[in-house]
């Protein structure tokens, strides 16, 4: 679907600058808008590789076995179903770990290794257990202390103050983790309630 949309606001665009006679704006629109991703790309390279390797030697030094017994109640509390001890919940926090961090490329694929983990605990294997549904809804809407991506895609493009929106970041996702956990729970014991009849 969201291809869709894309492909028909390209065709819109180049079809109202044809209709206008300015054809040669969408080509240097096109140009200039890959000019800038390279750009932006490399300028990237850095802050992620800083972060991905903090994180890397968190794991590696044991920290991130101590943010899983910090967190541990509310992990326990948020997934129930999940042994305590169980690899999916490391990859869990991993996860949630480098989206606080405001690394959703370097999340992508604990959350993909917590999936895997967690369909291995999953009774019924053709549909979504408990667990992965509240996975998601959290990858989703994880609060994010510092939105180091953004920070730096500020810092690229000549930003005076890219650390200006921590507080307004920190605020929203916050909010955003209450509602998505909320609405996790919410439809939890709706679907119970269904099923029982």
């Amino acid at each position: 679907m969201v291809n869709l949309i894309w492909f028909f606001l390209l065709i819109t665009g180049i079809f109202f600058a044809a209709v206008n006679g300015r054809i040669e704006v969408v080509t240097y629109a096109a140009l200039k808008a890959a000019e800038n991703a390279v750009q932006i790309s490399f300028e990237l390279i850095g802050i992620m590789a800083l972060w991905l390797g903090i994180i890397k030697l968190a794991e590696e030094a044991g920290i991130v076995d101590l943010i899983a017994l910090i967190v541990r109640p509310i992990t326990g509390y948020l997934f129930p179903s999940v042994p305590r001890d169980h690899p999916a919940m490391g990859a869990i926090v991993l996860n949630l770990s480098a989206n606080m961090l405001g690394l959703g490329n370097a999340a992508t694929p604990f959350g993909l290794k917590a999936m895997a983990e967690l369909q291995k605990l999953n009774p019924q294997k053709d549909e979504a257990s408990e667990a992965m549904c509240t996975f998601l809804a959290l990858n989703t809407s994880c609060i994010t202390l510092i939105p180091a991506t953004i920070i730096g895609v500020r810092a690229a493009n000549g930003s005076a103050d890219p650390t200006s929106i921590v507080g307004t970041t920190i605020f929203a996702t916050c909010c955003a983790t209450v509602a998505a956990v909320t609405a996790d729970r919410l439809f939890r014991s709706y679907w119970k309630r269904k099923k029982r009849g």
